[in-house]
């Protein structure tokens, strides 16, 4: 039986080992841990990478987010308006600055944020949108944008799974005020342990957050502000910086996987494959589909050797962290159903055509299977 991981680090980053272990021995020789020179470098070659003036490397996404908030004034009475269908810390980031999280519900198409809903929620309160593009596929940014312009709200992309993902030629992260990325491991661009990146076209801004993340100042013992510790650590970046170069290449072999998916369960009609606006060059960290009962599905693939995963299991207005905001079941309906039908399939450089024809050939069986047994 053939086995087909849902993640591969070990395989994707084997050709870099020796020169990443190298760069952790040079570090350690200096014990450059914090603000080491390779941080610098790293935001550097980041920003040269996506076509800004700098980049601002933090600990991690989440505080990313967090901090160009706290920078762009969010807090206390404000509310900011967000998808429920993405990983819990793009809500935490909001509600951690004092603001209203104000959930919004997807396009049942591509499953991110839904710029029709986005209209009806703005009121006289609503000082930001955050938008993030799911599974490394851009959002509607046209329409985004637009609405953020007319109502004067501050736009900030959540590229957390969108590294290098572009819309209508333009990195994801470059058309708002903020643009966040996530060098968390299994990300497209991901790093040992946490880390994260900020870029804005707001050089103030951009100054103000790298000073907030570094206990609000330019200089040691010279605060300026009160501010936190979120910080990149040396190592982390000197990794990050050996990785960046093989991102390009990453993307594409993501894209090619993607494809093969596409052309390979499209005859299966029982399932329903991802679907991409017609502007943008997606990443796919994630490879969802939707199926009609994904338990036994999940199960019949795992005896045969495909992991799979769930993102995500449960939109945010059903977890307990937000029952506070009284909206239970039924109040986002598109979110709620990807979440109870949604499978995500194995999706990193290293999966090969072989890989992917055993995955489909799984997925036939399967729903070969349980049309048999249904009669």
């Amino acid at each position: 039986m053939k086995s087909v991981p849902f993640l591969d680090l070990c395989t994707q980053y084997a050709p870099l080992r020796k020169a990443i272990l190298d760069s952790f021995e040079r570090i350690f020789d200096t014990t450059a841990f914090i603000n080491g020179p390779d941080v610098r470098i790293f935001e550097n070659a980041l920003a040269q990478w996506l076509g800004v003036e700098d980049a601002v490397g933090v600990s991690c996404a989440t505080d990313g987010l967090y901090a160009s908030l706290r920078m762009l004034g969010i807090g206390q009475a404000d509310e900011v308006i967000t998808t429920n269908h993405t990983a819990i810390p793009t809500a935490e980031a909001i509600t951690m600055t004092g603001a209203e999280v104000v959930f919004c519900d997807i396009r049942m198409d591509t499953c991110n944020i839904d710029p029709d809903q986005v209209k009806k929620l703005v009121t006289p309160r609503t000082k930001a949108l955050v938008v993030v593009h799911l599974y490394g596929q851009p959002a509607d940014l046209d329409a985004l944008v637009e609405i953020s312009e007319e109502n004067h709200l501050y736009l900030i992309e959540d590229c957390a799974q969108a590294l290098g993902a572009k819309y209508r030629s333009k990195n994801v992260g470059t058309m708002g005020d903020v643009g966040v990325y996530s060098f968390f491991p299994s990300k497209p661009l991901g790093g040992i342990g946490d880390g994260g990146a900020v870029v804005s076209r707001h050089a103030d801004l951009l100054k103000r957050i790298r000073m907030f993340c570094n206990h609000g100042r330019q200089n040691k013992y010279n605060h300026e502000m009160q501010g936190f510790n979120s910080r990149l650590d040396t190592m982390k970046a000197a990794m990050l910086n050996i990785a960046l170069p093989n991102l390009e290449e990453w993307n594409r072999k993501r894209r090619d996987i993607a494809d093969m998916y596409q052309h390979y369960l499209k005859n299966i009609t029982e399932i329903e494959l991802p679907q991409m606006l017609s502007s943008i060059s997606p990443v796919w960290h994630v490879y969802a589909i939707r199926v009609p009962d994904r338990k036994p599905f999940q199960n019949y693939l795992k005896n045969q050797g495909v992991e799979t995963g769930i993102h995500y299991p449960s939109s945010l207005n059903l977890t307990t962290a937000y029952a506070y905001l009284n909206k239970g079941a039924g109040s986002y309906p598109y979110a709620e159903y990807h979440c109870a039908h949604t499978v995500s399939l194995p999706m990193h450089p290293g999966i090969t055509q072989e890989d992917v024809e055993y995955v489909g050939d799984t997925i036939r069986r399967f729903f070969t299977c349980h049309q048999r047994v249904s009669k």
